[in-house]
């Protein structure tokens, strides 16, 4: 196995743990069900072959959660998780590897990668190269967003790309 190669982290949901990345469903307080959500998350190194590793684990994550990755949107989240860990690859050098998670519930798919570099990234950032706007042009052409978290502790960031699923979505 390469040093590209995509080692698996965690599969969990925000209301419990499920394997595989299958569905969750519990109730809230209030008693109501919760959304169904869809949760797949792995690592991978920061070093040449990242890129190809990430997009061909997205590619099986999104089969896995019923998008082609011939779709439209299927074919706008792979380019998106390749532009961002190339970004990571590039401007993270103090982070060894980047994390990356597909979040999917009902009515929305969330792209999100994370790096241990503590340097902030903003989304008029042009250093950053035309990476960011080509991702922040996809998320928009799908309903979505672009958003950037620093980590609670202070010690990285997580790019979070938003997609609204269209209707029919399983």
């Amino acid at each position: 196995m390469s040093t590209a190669s995509v080692r698996m982290s965690r599969v969990s949901g925000e209301s419990g743990g499920v394997a595989a990345g299958g569905p969750v469903m519990g109730r809230g307080p209030s008693g109501r069900q919760l959304v169904r959500e869809r949760r797949h998350a792995w690592t991978v190194p920061l070093a040449p072959g990242s890129v190809r590793a990430a997009r061909e684990r997205t590619e099986r994550s999104l089969v896995l959660f019923g998008v082609g990755g011939a779709s439209s949107l299927g074919g706008a989240v792979l380019l998106v998780v390749s532009e961002l860990v190339a970004n990571a690859a590039r401007h993270a050098t103090a982070s060894p590897e980047a994390e990356i998670t597909l979040t999917m519930t009902d009515h929305l798919l969330v792209v999100a990668v994370g790096d241990l570099d503590p340097r902030p990234v903003t989304l008029a950032d042009r250093s950053a190269g035309q990476g960011l706007c080509t991702v922040a042009d996809l998320a928009r052409a799908h309903g979505g967003d672009v958003g950037v978290e620093p980590s609670p502790d202070g010690r990285g960031k997580t790019v979070l790309v938003r997609f609204i699923l269209p209707s029919g979505t399983p």
